[in-house]
């Protein structure tokens, strides 16, 4: 008997404790793998393969004794424990057996005597020296300790009976034993413990609170037996009555193998559904799509349907996602390197990522990033995603008219695909990235719904946590999606879809900030590209910026890398001819030709009833000139130049303005037809802010005078002579200084905005503040 046998040795080893007289201070210490635990009263076969164990147990065999110290490992998958990595509680043991096998390693075989306490490593190379106590001490066998034995000594009994895992004629042995450790030690060997369970009953010295928690685990592991066979019971009931059906399935089986079907197909995706965690709700979809799909003809059109369906459940991140990396510093130092400039968009996404770092659980603001083309909009949502360690997907909007796009098209439909927003998902494999909505401003309406009526439900925080895709038809959770939008213009975007939208305006570039961007930026980007790193060329400031002026007319940089590229690829050609390798400000216009007359609208001189105003566009500022002439009639008012019905009321207004300040040309006004114009015809315009404009030309052409081309000038008029406030400022100065503007009178309402600005835009350009329009005409030429 196996049982008798053991328990013969364990009672050897029991009086082998009794031998051991004044053991060495350091002995050995091996490391056990695999789980391991050895035990004072039980024989340990263990296997080593590492070179410091064996080394170790080469030392053991040298000591007539043999004597170690054994203790179990923590993490199975370090090869080189070390002390953080062992348990502080061991075995002193006697090595009794030792193999080497032909690969190298050692079978061996000890023998546990006492438990001990490492209290030091003395050495750890070529293999581990430790100091140790020892943890025995004798007990007194109380009618408590007694009582509790018996106790164990039944239970044990009794988990043996279900598991079958002691031969029955062992029993009476077991209840011979009357040393608690031996008694627990031998029923642990008859039991799967985990190495964590092993280990706490192995450094639990009392023998009375020993007994006590194995019997806690015993009854524990009773109690899921009995939930066990409960179980096998109704499980073999249902097999019994299911048996008709399961030899039936199986015959159908069998037929389908005899035509070449195979149903291995449905095995894997059966298979895949077992190893994968998903919803509750998904895997009860994906088992009752398993089963249609089962029951059809593989080469149907419906089975098809379903398997893609399947699929897209499978690939869908339910779980999936990225740990993020919410660092102020570190975002910070992504957004400088990214890009230059943005200051106000960039404090916004750091003040963001300073709550997340406060809060992990804040809710994601939509960021709507409203600018000119060539801003950088579409690269602050990779940056944002790269500050927070996220993984980042972009979707397009611009010309979408279909809301299946967004929601995704009914299954009933051919070829019906979920939406761009579950297909982003699956795509970057994750549900917390950022998802990029470029050109938000560009989708349009059609029979087929209005794709930003859907996308009302996806950029409301308090309701993208259930998100529906027509196609999923189960609610998946978009809280977690950073979603950021851009647009060049919000007035096209819907108002109930813009109020869910945190709107941060991103206005064009300075002179300056494009010199800095194209060195920075774009001339590095498009050396790497061209493979010109080893080429030794330089551009001067000046050459760039003559480039940025005369060659380049826009609020971004997107026309300026053209540019450049162009000026490089002409460079590359000239320094492989061993031509000059530096690029100046006469050899721009060598390489690139004539410069772009960008100011050639302006007037060239002061003249009558021209006047310079400002306007604001989706791509940046541009100078409007208003041109207006009298001629011979009877107080008729004429206006071309493809005007909106706010600018044709701001003529109005001049108009009427205008006779009231000019009230002593009567005469002039009723034998006279008055034409405003603004050149451009092709391109609308509209809007208040060219008022002031409108009226400087009109009071021109009454009072004679010209009206100097070097002051542009925005601002909206009332009947009383007001000057009111004005938006896009900043893009209007600067397009003042793009075209050689020297000085702009705009609103006193609009001072505060001024302060605001960095020195680099107002620098070299004069403004006037005014309140009245009789301040404007005071400016422009003396009427006082």
């Amino acid at each position: 008997m196996v049982f008798l046998q053991k328990n013969r040795k364990i009672e050897n080893i029991q009086k082998q404790r009794e031998k051991v007289a004044m053991p060495p201070e350091e002995l050995p210490c091996v490391p056990l793998k695999g789980g391991d635990v050895a035990f004072p009263t039980a024989l340990i076969p263990f296997h080593v393969e590492r070179e410091s164990a064996i080394k170790a147990l080469d030392k053991v065999v040298e000591n007539s004794e043999r004597y170690l110290i054994l203790v179990s490992q923590k993490n199975q998958n370090v090869e080189i424990p070390d002390s953080a990595d062992l348990y502080e509680i061991g075995t002193f043991s006697r090595l009794l057996q030792l193999v080497k096998l032909p690969d190298g390693s050692i079978r061996a075989l000890a023998e546990g005597i006492i438990r001990v306490k490492i209290t030091e490593y003395t050495q750890k190379d070529p293999f581990l020296l430790c100091k140790y106590e020892a943890l025995e001490k004798k007990v007194r066998k109380s009618k408590d300790l007694i009582a509790v034995m018996r106790l164990l000594k039944s239970k044990a009994l009794k988990y043996f009976e279900m598991t079958k895992r002691l031969p029955e004629d062992a029993f009476s042995e077991l209840s011979l034993i009357d040393d608690p450790d031996k008694l627990v030690d031998t029923i642990i060997s008859f039991t799967e413990l985990s190495l964590e369970n092993k280990q706490k009953f192995l450094e639990i010295i009392d023998p009375k609170t020993r007994i006590i928690e194995f019997l806690k685990y015993l009854n524990s592991e009773i109690e899921l037996l009995k939930i066990e066979a409960e179980i096998d019971d109704k499980v073999k009931e249902k097999i019994d009555r299911g048996q008709k059906e399961f030899y039936l399935r199986e015959k159908i089986e069998t037929i389908k193998n005899e035509l070449g079907d195979d149903t291995s197909e449905t095995d894997e995706l059966k298979e895949k559904l077992k190893k994968g965690r998903y919803p509750q709700e998904v895997k009860r979809t994906i088992e009752k799509e398993i089963e249609r799909f089962e029951k059809m003809y593989p080469s149907s059109p419906e089975a098809t349907v379903s398997r893609n369906y399947i699929d897209w459940l499978f690939d869908i991140p339910w779980y999936s996602k990225t740990k993020e990396d919410v660092n102020v510093e570190r975002a910070s130092k992504i957004l400088e390197a990214d890009h230059y400039g943005l200051e106000d968009v960039k404090d916004r996404i750091l003040d963001y990522i300073a709550v997340k770092q406060l809060n992990k659980n804040a809710k994601s603001p939509i960021l709507c990033l409203v600018g000119p083309p060539g801003v950088g909009k579409t690269s602050l949502g990779m940056s944002l995603a790269r500050a927070l360690n996220r993984k980042f997907g972009q979707i397009t909007l611009g010309g979408m008219r279909d809301e299946a796009e967004i929601r995704g098209h009914r299954r009933t439909y051919v070829g019906a695909l979920p939406g761009r927003i579950i297909q982003t998902l699956v795509k970057v494999g994750v549900n917390n990235p950022v998802i990029l909505l470029d050109e938000i401003d560009k989708m349009g309406i059609s029979f087929q719904g209005d794709p930003a009526a859907a996308l009302l439900e996806v950029l409301d925080p308090e309701q993208n946590s259930r998100f529906v895709d027509n196609y999923v038809e189960i609610p998946f959770d978009l809280s977690g999606v950073v979603f950021v939008t851009t647009a060049n213009t919000v007035e096209s975007i819907p108002p109930a879809l813009l109020d869910r939208m945190e709107v941060i305006e991103i206005p064009g570039y300075t002179f300056q900030e494009k010199v800095e961007i194209a060195k920075r930026f774009l001339i590095p980007k498009l050396i790497h590209e061209y493979g010109m790193e080893k080429i030794k060329f330089k551009i001067t400031d000046e050459a760039i910026g003559k480039v940025i002026e005369d060659y380049t007319l826009e609020s971004g940089v997107r026309n300026l890398e053209r540019t450049l590229s162009k000026l490089l690829r002409k460079m590359a050609r000239n320094v492989v001819k061993n031509h000059e390798n530096v690029i100046t400000v006469k050899s721009v216009e060598e390489l690139l030709g004539a410069p772009m007359l960008v100011r050639s609208q302006i007037p060239s001189k002061p003249s009558i009833g021209e006047t310079i105003g400002l306007a604001w566009t989706p791509t940046g500022g541009e100078v409007l000139v208003i041109e207006a002439t009298a001629t011979v009639g009877n107080s008729q008012t004429l206006i071309t130049g493809n005007l909106g019905n706010v600018m044709k009321e701001s003529v109005t207004i001049a108009m009427t303005l205008c006779k009231s300040l000019c009230d002593d040309k009567y005469e002039f006004f009723k034998n006279h037809d008055f034409h405003i114009h603004a050149p451009e015809g092709a391109i609308p315009k509209d809007g208040p802010s060219a008022g002031i404009a409108i009226l400087t030309s009109l009071c021109s052409v009454v009072m004679r005078k010209p009206v100097r081309n070097d002051l542009a000038m925005t601002g909206e008029i009332t009947l009383n002579g007001k000057v009111l406030a004005i938006g896009g400022l900043r893009e209007k100065i600067l397009a003042a200084k793009r075209f050689g503007i020297k000085e702009v009178i705009i609103p006193k309402l609009n001072e505060p905005m001024v302060r605001k600005m960095k020195e680099d835009v107002t620098s070299g350009i004069k403004i006037h503040y005014v309140e009245d329009v009789k301040e404007v005409l005071e400016e422009v030429f003396d009427v006082r």
